[in-house]
């Protein structure tokens, strides 16, 4: 287990409240880019929220049911497939990491898979980009500022080396 610490990690903290790929201010302005993926992975409530208005499925959303920190439920979720993994804020768990893991080999079918995280799914980019495809696109929410988008070829050292600092439990 992983696990960032506000006073250690500052200099990480600071680097992951900065966008780790493409800002899009608006989400609409990202359709075409997010269209034209071959695989889609999506981190957060609101993004899977909006992809899914305008009918657009991740190959992964990885959701806690929170935004912002507010109880959050999606109406719908077009998914006949649900995962389920702990992972305290703060914390990147063996468990998110194997459930990411065992959602990458199941996805390859086409289908929208869905892991649902007990705790808080923030860090989960980060396993992501290191775990996938360099083609994967991955979206996430930058709070109070739009939609990222980043291509995980891009970022694999940079994530990399953030997970490297963060303190092994």
């Amino acid at each position: 287990m992983l696990k960032l610490d506000a006073e250690l990690n500052k200099d990480i903290i600071i680097e992951l409240k900065k966008p780790l790929g493409k800002l899009y201010p608006n989400f609409e302005d990202a359709i075409d880019d997010i269209k034209s993926s071959e695989f889609l992975i999506s981190v957060g409530d609101e993004t899977f929220a909006n992809l899914t208005q305008y009918e657009l499925y991740p190959n992964i959303g990885i959701i806690d049911n929170l935004i912002q920190r507010k109880n959050h439920t999606h109406d719908i979720i077009r998914a006949n497939h649900i995962l389920k993994a702990e992972n305290p804020a703060g914390y990147i768990t063996d468990d998110l990491w194997e459930t990411i893991g065992h959602a990458l080999e199941l996805s390859n079918s086409g289908e929208c898979y869905v892991i649902e995280v007990a705790g808080e799914e923030d860090l989960a980019v980060l396993p992501c980009i290191i775990m996938t495809n360099p083609e994967t696109t991955i979206l996430y929410g930058q709070p109070n500022e739009g939609l990222v988008l980043l291509k995980a070829g891009d970022l694999k050292d940079k994530a990399q080396k953030l997970i490297d600092g963060f303190i092994k439990e």
